[in-house]
């Protein structure tokens, strides 16, 4: 068993919950009825959305603000995690951010925040709980990654380095898992249409990128979740960007990089 069945004592903690992907996630689980904490460091946008699944779907929803990436404020958060009476059988890992440009042109502090947030934040939320499910038998974290992962992008270089990080730590600790009940999945989203692009400084997926390329935030939310229940390592949703996920563990980084870097560059041109 990977996420169980909602219970009373029970909560599926979301970051990054305020919106695009997270908010989805937060949406989806409410509907199959699991009661939730929500994290972001947004308030307003998170007692908007706990209010809306409260009427939505008769669920407990638990709003926590917090900035992971500061890690007093994660270890606080942790800390009211463990003592409020509910058990967390499941997380999702969705907080994150990108940036765009090159690595020797953006602000360093910012960067290094982005490691700190995408991978640091992660590891140690997955950390603090999955003992836990573990002695129980029985839990599931989520954690986002994304087709970056798959390939080093320049123009990208330190996001997609932190989401390859991701796919591969939560790849591994799946493979650990196996018999206990317990089980990681990791999720590698295409261009979805969020907030991830603006604050990345790329504008608008939906205005750089062909309709058919750019995934509905809704869908990987529900695939997302069917692969947390299911015990699933990874999903890639979409047909297109499974078949880049699955050339891309192929394709040299001779011939891959000088396309990569071309792509991006003539894409943030537009």
């Amino acid at each position: 068993m990977s996420l169980p069945d909602a219970g009373a004592d029970t909560t599926v903690v979301v970051t990054g919950a305020s919106s695009g992907i997270g908010a989805e996630l937060s949406r989806e689980l409410a509907r199959r009825g699991h009661g939730l904490t929500l994290v972001a460091r947004r308030r307003k946008l998170l007692d908007e959305l706990a209010t809306s699944l409260r009427d939505d779907h008769d669920v407990e929803v638990v709003v926590e603000t917090c900035d992971l990436a500061d890690p007093a404020d994660r270890a606080r958060l942790i800390t009211t995690l463990r003592e409020s009476g509910r058990r967390v059988v499941g997380v999702c890992n969705n907080a994150g951010y990108g940036s765009v440009g090159t690595f020797a042109d953006l602000d360093l502090e910012r960067e290094v925040g982005e490691v700190r947030l995408n991978v640091e934040a992660l590891v140690e939320l997955t950390g603090a709980f999955v003992r836990d499910m573990i002695d129980v038998g029985e839990g599931a974290i989520l954690n986002v990654a994304s087709t970056a992962s798959f390939q080093p992008l320049p123009g990208m270089a330190t996001y997609a380095a932190t989401k390859a990080f991701v796919r591969s730590f939560s790849e591994a600790v799946h493979a650990e898992l196996s018999g206990t009940g317990v089980s990681i999945t990791v999720l590698c989203p295409g261009f979805t249409e969020t907030e991830f692009a603006a604050t990345a400084g790329a504008g608008s997926f939906e205005d750089k990128f062909p309709g058919f390329l750019v995934l509905d935030a809704k869908d990987v939310a529900r695939e997302a979740v069917d692969g947390m229940a299911s015990g699933a390592r990874t999903v890639v949703p979409g047909v297109i960007h499974k078949a880049h996920a699955f050339s891309s563990r192929f394709m040299p980084n001779t011939l891959l990089l000088p396309i990569a870097r071309r792509l991006t560059e003539d894409r943030l041109a537009r």
